[in-house]
């Protein structure tokens, strides 16, 4: 999978910062079940911020377009985050 073609390039920065999130998460006593969901409404917060910076917003559909970024965006990299957390710990695993 080639993230540069989904994920912009700019976002990509946070993929290593929401794994290191998840691993705080992890270590912490919340149940594994909470870890993705935070991840993703992580990431879309961080989008948005990205997002609203770097983008004029003056119409309803510009704003649309916006949020429309920011909640993809940010999934995809919470996704992408959780990924890279899986390949790590199978990479680990004795077969």
């Amino acid at each position: 999978m080639n993230y540069g073609e989904y994920i912009r390039s700019e976002l990509l920065l946070l993929i290593p910062v929401l794994n290191i999130v998840g691993a705080v998460l992890k270590k912490s006593r919340l149940p594994d079940r909470w870890i993705p969901l935070l991840l993703g409404g992580l990431g879309i917060l961080l989008s948005a911020v990205r997002v609203l910076s770097t983008t004029s917003v003056r119409t309803a559909q510009e704003t649309a377009g916006a949020v429309f970024t920011a909640v993809t965006q940010g999934i995809l990299l919470a996704g992408a985050s959780v990924y890279v957390h899986q390949l790590y710990v199978q990479s680990q695993k004795k077969t």
